[in-house]
């Protein structure tokens, strides 16, 4: 039973946490989802971004970082299903060299 009560409880500070997370964003805060295509291509005429690099996650989803030389940036997520949607984006990329220990 107790084991039962300690996943209960963690399940409702996960919930919480979200909506703490999701209280904190502005109203017009929106997710951005479409066609891999379009985003693209709205991404490359609307803010001159170009795919700087991507990882794999998994079997899952495949994440692409597109930057510009004006420095905005944008993280694009698509899922197996083709979908893609904007997860986060900024300004002030910089990007770096890697230095080996």
């Amino acid at each position: 039973m107790a084991r039962v009560f300690s996943f209960r409880r963690i399940k409702l500070l996960a919930v919480g946490a979200a909506m703490a997370l999701l209280s904190a964003f502005p109203a017009q805060a929106q997710v951005v989802c479409g066609g891999h295509a379009d985003l693209v291509a709205k991404l490359a005429a609307g803010f001159q971004e170009k795919r700087l690099g991507y990882g794999v996650a998994g079997q899952v989803a495949v994440f692409e970082v597109f930057v510009s030389p004006a420095g905005t940036w944008t993280m694009l997520v698509t899922d197996v299903n083709g979908r893609s949607c904007i997860l986060a984006a900024g300004d002030g990329w910089e990007t770096t060299v890697a230095v080996s220990a």
